[in-house]
């Protein structure tokens, strides 16, 4: 995972698909577009020589987890669309509709 950061802002680029796989579903757990986001705050320290990891818990209130929905999967690759926000996804064949703003997201025609 590469991290940059500029000021107070900080970005993070997965490096391989399990990287990928594991920030989206970190955004899936942080990001609730109707409600509420989440935040990370650090525990305990940071020292590289003692330790090979930070470590940081997730505070604020907890949305509808991704868990909390139906298990729907689409049949063929398509789009998905949030109409509360807009936002789309592009599904492959089995993937799971994820939720979004509360619900699930339709698949496009």
């Amino acid at each position: 995972m590469k991290i940059n950061i500029e000021k107070n802002l900080v970005e993070f680029t997965p490096e391989n698909a399990d990287e990928t796989i594991k920030l989206q579903s970190l955004w899936r757990m942080m990001v609730d577009c109707a409600r509420f986001n989440r935040k990370l705050v650090p525990i305990g320290e940071y020292i590289p020589q003692q330790s090979e990891f930070a470590r940081f818990v997730i505070e604020g209130e907890k949305g509808a987890g991704i868990d909390e929905y139906p298990e729907v999967y689409v049949d063929e690759d398509c789009q998905c669309i949030c109409y509360t926000c807009n936002k789309y996804v592009k599904l492959k064949k089995g993937e799971r509709i994820p939720p979004c703003c509360g619900k699930l997201m339709e698949a496009l025609d």
